[in-house]
């Protein structure tokens, strides 16, 4: 159940509000390529608290602030465990399945409903959604406020990469803690897992790899907390460790 935050959330609300009404009047049209009849629709962009989502089907990151948030935060990453960071050898993306597939086996969130992942992400996190004509599936352009960077982004299809999409614990993270020695659908499980799973900036998704926590974060400092917290939810829903330098880093950004 969603916990209600007083009048700080409230103030966040608004604000949030306030900016994609601000926001609105400079929504990219689907461009070259993209049918004229696309039909436009509203999908909410309020950030949820990872605390308030373990499942991963709410949108976005909301920062955590409080004490108790923060307190809650740092008890949920000291249950994670640790190990070295094992070879990369025989990684490759298509060990987990071709992107972007409706068809992961394992009861994930979203998978099956006729709609691919990706878009199924867009979807989740975008505001004043467009569909290609005739779909109700295939997003042609929307307004995402990305939590890595803070910024607002008008996207299109037509400028696909300008959106990425992140795998909070990266693949090759994963194939490299344990996931080499699972089953493909365990693995075609985790790469389509909305709560591993952010739609985010592109160049800055780029700049990432396959870091962990201790050699990458987010830009916006604000939500360090809570991709901490993401990081962590993947990490003991998969029961794959981290490294032990990837969960001081964690700690620290939750103040621990």
């Amino acid at each position: 159940m969603m916990r209600l935050r007083g009048g700080a959330a409230s103030a966040a609300a608004m604000l949030g509000m306030v900016l994609v009404l601000a926001g609105c009047e400079n929504v990219d049209l689907p461009g070259d390529g993209e049918p004229s009849g696309s039909v436009p629709a509203t999908g909410s962009g309020r950030a949820a608290s990872p605390l308030d989502n373990p499942d991963g089907t709410k949108p976005g990151l909301a920062p955590l602030t409080t004490d108790a948030d923060r307190a809650e935060a740092r008890a949920l990453i000291e249950k994670v465990t640790t190990k070295g960071r094992g070879p990369r050898t025989g990684y490759d993306r298509d060990k987990f399945g071709y992107a972007w597939m409706d068809s992961a086996p394992g009861g994930i969130p979203f998978a099956r409903n006729g709609c691919d992942t990706r878009n199924d992400l867009l979807k989740r996190d975008g505001e004043d959604l467009r569909f290609r004509s005739g779909s109700d599936c295939v997003v042609s352009s929307m307004i995402l406020r990305d939590p890595y960077t803070g910024r607002t982004i008008d996207w299109a299809k037509s400028r696909a990469t300008t959106v990425q999409i992140d795998h909070v614990m990266p693949l090759s993270y994963d194939w490299q803690m344990g996931a080499s020695r699972w089953p493909k659908g365990k693995r075609q499980d985790i790469a389509n897992d909305p709560l591993n799973l952010m739609p985010v900036d592109g160049p800055t998704n780029g700049s990432k790899g396959d870091s962990g926590p201790a050699s990458w974060l987010p830009p916006n400092k604000g939500i360090r907390c809570s991709y901490a917290v993401r990081f962590a939810q993947v990490s003991l829903k998969y029961e794959l460790p981290v490294t032990a330098a990837d969960k001081e880093m964690m700690l620290r950004q939750c103040g621990g």
